[in-house]
């Protein structure tokens, strides 16, 4: 669209990454927590996997009823990132257990829902050309989002946990009162009719967007665990080699690089085609799970770059499948679509989370724990290949 407002891009991903910084609050001071409640030593899983639980049955219901498309995509953005705001800061009045401590984080899940995939609804409903780079540069708000606590917590800033909960609440409440003001609904908005059950059926009815969302699935196997479980590689890594290092800063480093790659990624998609950069950053990324039985025995600087490639291409295909996947599917559904596909793809995030924390506490090689996240992307691969033929044009 010519005219568009050239604000409306830098709101949304300044809103995108204030919503977002909110979803591994709970990783970065987790330490804190352990202590405060008495926490067992595999509370990493069970708190990511409880906000990954609580996004998903919010996804779930905001796609049913088609809630995306329905209402205002500003205003169900706004009211989520109030909601998930308020529900992250009362940790520090109300997790006096372990059991509210997890409420509390299923309730910021729940409304991440309306953040993340909603966020990505607005790029779209603007921006009609140029999907991919747009979402690029979500995306990349994204991953600034959930590696921006880690920074907090680093020795860059060592901010008391209660402080990092407070300001990053803050931060989340202005991003949605940004959209709602400053952003509205774009352009190319259409909205759905009544509520129709039958809507989701409808949309998987295509071949293309069956591969766009089975692709996206095997990457989420992969990318949410790898994020969870990035500062314990570091901790095994300086075990294993009696290293010393800041891992909440590396941490920071490792998984923020990747909104580079996402960037990047919207740009080259512009010349390649989305389903390629997916493709190549999926194949990349898989290779990086192969490789991580034998990081643990490499030279800190090998062992250095081999995380900031996957930190890389872990992400660099996520903006690139939602664009895949609200390129293919029905236009008047495409929030709804959106939705459900980040879900599912969610509520895989949570099988492997689970798995790795069993198998990390189970198994008595630490360094074979990582190839569990291979057969994602090996799937996710083997279902982009209908998107990459010559023949499907530059999707």
């Amino acid at each position: 669209m010519q005219n568009r407002p050239s604000h409306i891009l830098p709101l949304i991903i300044i809103s995108q990454f204030a919503g977002t910084s909110l979803w591994f609050v709970g990783n970065a001071i987790l330490p804190d927590i352990q202590q405060q409640l008495d926490i067992h030593s595999n509370a990493l899983g069970n708190v990511t996997s409880v906000v990954q639980f609580g996004f998903i049955t919010g996804t779930l219901l905001f796609a049913i009823f088609s809630i995306a498309d329905r209402f205002s995509s500003s205003a169900v953005f706004f009211a989520s990132s109030l909601i998930a705001a308020i529900a992250n800061v009362s940790v520090i009045w109300l997790a006096k257990s372990v059991s509210m401590l997890f409420l509390l984080r299923f309730i910021t899940g729940f409304f991440l829902a309306g953040i993340y995939p909603v966020g990505m609804k607005i790029a779209s409903d603007w921006y009609e050309k140029g999907l991919g780079k747009a979402l690029g540069w979500l995306v990349g708000a994204l991953v600034l989002g959930t590696a921006f606590p880690h920074l907090l917590k680093s020795n860059v800033y060592a901010l008391p946990w209660k402080e990092i909960l407070i300001s990053t609440s803050i931060f989340a409440a202005v991003g949605g009162l940004l959209i709602l003001l400053f952003v509205g609904d774009g352009p190319y908005r259409k909205p759905a009719g009544r509520f129709q059950p039958s809507a989701i059926i409808q949309i998987f009815r295509s071949g293309d967007f069956r591969a766009a969302a089975f692709g996206y699935f095997g990457h989420m196997w992969e990318l949410y665990t790898f994020w969870a479980f990035t500062p314990i590689i570091l901790m095994l890594y300086t075990a294993v080699q009696s290293q010393s290092i800041n891992i909440p800063l590396w941490s920071f480093v490792i998984i923020s690089v990747g909104s580079l790659s996402c960037v990047a990624g919207g740009y080259i998609s512009q010349k390649i085609g989305s389903s390629r950069v997916a493709f190549y950053a999926l194949a990349c990324s898989g290779l990086c799970c192969l490789a991580s039985a034998l990081v643990f025995q490499f030279g800190m600087l090998p062992f250095v770059l081999v995380m900031l490639l996957w930190g890389s291409s872990v992400i660099a295909d996520s903006p690139q499948f939602s664009t895949l996947v609200a390129q293919t599917a029905i236009p008047e559904y495409k929030g709804t679509a959106l939705t459900i596909v980040t879900s599912m793809g969610f509520a895989i995030t949570i099988a492997s989370i689970q798995l790795l924390n069993w198998a990390f506490d189970s198994w008595s090689n630490k360094n074979l724990v990582f190839l569990l996240l291979a057969p994602g992307p090996v799937l996710g691969l083997s279902f982009l290949l209908r998107l990459v033929k010559p023949k499907k044009g530059k999707l």
